[in-house]
């Protein structure tokens, strides 16, 4: 276990079982803060509401989810190429809405897929679809998750903007991935595109798409980068756990 400085704040990731966290007091999580014993703040506040805002609205969208969305079959294999999804990966999916890449990682004979999700109702189809014991649903914000170095692969595809804090966001997947396991964040669209489509209703709930090379800049004090694409097909960037 790392050393306890005098601020309280520990120098990594201290705890492999839950307990409460002073940014998430209703949640369970692995905190930083060594003597954070769930104090609710204002931030705190402002931050749940915020999250159940989202959760909300992904909840009125899940039903007409399968029946909007398009998918591109060559984008996708490039995404889980770049990913290195294959044969026995265990791979998390964040905001997996209802499951969209599941039969892809499954194609790849992947050992495990767990599909993390705000949203109560895009989870509860995405469990209505697939029965594979590989596979498994968790319905919770990604932060107050702790999944210490478990993963080979992690993607976050067709979400990112809905992430306020990109570096937060960046730093906490790090520490979920095993030596040589990647993070992607990925779209099947182009950037311009991507903006475009948040200038409506998911304007509340989100933030532009940074440029690609911005978000290397928030991978490489974690990843080391391999892929970068970001063109009128897709958009991705793909680091490696160091």
């Amino acid at each position: 276990m790392a050393a306890i400085p005098s601020n309280g704040i520990a120098c990594g990731w201290q705890f492999k079982h839950p307990r409460l966290c002073h940014q998430c007091v209703f949640c369970f999580s692995g905190c930083f803060l060594l003597y954070c014993n769930g104090i609710k703040t204002k931030r705190t506040v402002d931050n749940n509401m915020e999250k159940n805002n989202i959760a909300h609205f992904f909840d009125q969208l899940a039903p007409a989810w399968d029946d909007q969305m398009i998918k591109e079959d060559v984008i996708i294999q490039e995404i889980l190429d770049c990913s290195k999804v294959g044969n026995g990966s265990m791979v998390l999916d964040v905001a997996c809405g209802t499951g969209v890449l599941i039969p892809d990682y499954l194609q790849r004979n992947v050992k495990s897929v767990i599909g993390v999700d705000i949203s109560q109702k895009m989870i509860a189809i995405a469990q209505k679809k697939f029965q594979d014991e590989r596979v498994r649903f968790i319905c919770a914000d990604i932060y107050a998750l702790c999944f210490e170095a478990q993963f080979d692969c992690i993607l976050v595809y067709n979400a990112f903007p809905h992430f306020f804090d990109p570096e937060k966001c960046i730093r906490h997947l790090s520490m979920m991935l095993r030596a040589g396991g990647r993070l992607t964040i990925a779209h099947g669209a182009s950037r311009d595109r991507i903006n475009q489509h948040h200038t409506g209703s998911a304007k509340p709930f989100s933030i532009p798409l940074m440029e690609a090379h911005a978000l290397q800049k928030y991978m490489t004090p974690h990843l080391s980068v391999k892929h970068t694409i970001s063109n009128e097909r897709m958009y991705l960037v793909t680091g490696e756990h160091k």
